[in-house]
């Protein structure tokens, strides 16, 4: 029997990430940067007022405000300076403005500052006056005032390699007036179900029969690592037929996953089909559920194929544990593994001595320590594995060590996030 460990240095040596490729930074999120993006200009590429309000030069509105009295007991002046509002510059305008000494220029945010104006006093510290203004408080030189280059100068790196690109790294290609941006793309992933009793879930299945649970499951699976997914749906198992199907597959992906049952002369069947294809192993894997898979790397281009349990439950942990890292790397993570934290069991847990259980679970926090908490839902030792309600009601993996067949009440585990819901 492997280990995990063995299996996953197996895996993640076949890793290849698809060649980086130029795309609209529309299309860009959520993907990694695979350039140094270098600004050309400054941003803001002039001065600009930062606020609604009006244009000024600081040395002339200096006097606003509170003024000691030469009295100790006595209130302070409160002085209000006027000046002339000679002007208006929306923003977008084009047209150049000067502002004379002891004048005001009523001005938008974004709006080009008017020349010689050092500051922008905000709306609320004047009476919003349109010919003239009556302003009760100071500003100083460069307040509200966006300058050139105060965001970002010419040589600048504005989004760095190896950046995952979000919203502000669109906005902020789309302000250095990038329209495109060179990314890891995400790997293609084709999932392919095996099964004589499987019928898609437009049919009706008949005596013997099931929907194909695991081509949906996986897709999903796969979309939320990160990849380009091509669900195939259900492949016959006469072996040319099946070659056939997982050949085109092998063309166009970077990752190929079939779902099969793997016991007996089946498994030997499908691995027969495929051999023409490359050579692929099926292993069992000091695991549980989804001890039985099988990987290898198919095709010309050497492309790393697993066979996954047709059990839902047993496909979709060996699928987090095994491909999961897999399409991450290719995507160019640094990090390609879940996150792992310590939790406290609420109750006891049963596990299979010798293999590394992954069980679903519930964790929750303590509101008033902070600790997290986890509950298993279900137990393999009851049979209870194979439900795949259970799995929907979980929010995270419990890893429970090979060499341990009963976790204890309060006793601390791994546990491993799965996507939040809601």
């Amino acid at each position: 029997m492997r280990s995990v460990e063995d299996q996953l240095t197996r895996v993640t040596a076949a890793a290849v990430a698809p060649r980086p490729v130029r795309v609209a930074i529309s299309e860009a999120q959520g993907l990694l940067c695979a350039e140094e993006v270098v600004t050309e200009a400054p941003l803001p590429g002039f001065d600009q007022a930062a606020i609604d309000g009006y244009a000024v030069r600081s040395v002339d509105v200096a006097e606003a405000g509170i003024v000691a009295s030469d009295d100790a007991d006595a209130p302070g002046e409160h002085v209000v300076v006027v000046l002339p509002v000679v002007g208006e510059v929306p923003a977008g305008s084009r047209t150049p403005t000067r502002l004379q000494p002891r004048q005001a220029v009523r001005v938008e945010t974004g709006a080009p500052l008017p020349t010689l104006a050092d500051a922008v006093l905000p709306l609320r510290w004047t009476d919003g006056g349109l010919s003239k203004v009556k302003i009760g408080h100071a500003v100083e030189s460069g307040d509200y005032v966006r300058r050139v280059g105060d965001d970002v100068q010419p040589g600048d790196v504005a989004v760095r390699a190896g950046t995952i690109i979000g919203s502000a790294q669109v906005g902020l290609l789309a302000a250095v007036g990038r329209t495109r941006v060179l990314v890891h793309p995400r790997p293609r992933l084709s999932v392919i179900s095996v099964g004589g009793e499987l019928v898609d879930i437009d049919r009706a299945p008949g005596p013997g029969q099931v929907f194909d649970v695991n081509s949906y499951a996986l897709a999903a699976a796969a979309r939320d690592a990160g990849a380009d997914v091509n669900r195939v749906g259900i492949a016959s198992r006469e072996a040319s037929q099946l070659r056939d199907v997982v050949e085109g597959q092998l063309i166009r992906s970077e990752i190929v996953v079939i779902c099969a049952p793997l016991g007996g002369t089946a498994s030997e069947n499908i691995r027969d089909a495929l051999a023409p294809l490359g050579d692929i192993e099926i292993d069992r894997i000091a695991m549980h559920p989804g001890s039985v898979q099988g990987f290898g790397q198919l095709g010309r281009d050497e492309v790393p194929t697993f066979l996954l349990p047709s059990n839902p439950v047993s496909a979709l942990v060996a699928f987090e544990v095994m491909v999961r890292p897999l399409v991450r790397i290719a995507l160019g993570k640094r990090k390609p593994m879940r996150r792992v934290i310590r939790a406290r069991t609420v109750g006891p847990i049963a596990s299979v001595r010798g293999r590394r259980g992954y069980l679903r679970g519930q964790l929750m926090r303590d509101e008033q320590t902070g600790e997290y908490l986890v509950q298993v839902i279900g137990s393999s030792e009851s049979g209870s594995s194979h439900l795949l309600a259970g799995l929907a009601e979980a929010n995270c993996l419990v890893v429970v060590d090979s060499d341990v067949d009963e976790v204890q009440t309060g006793d601390e585990v791994d546990v491993l996030f799965l996507a939040q819901r809601g």
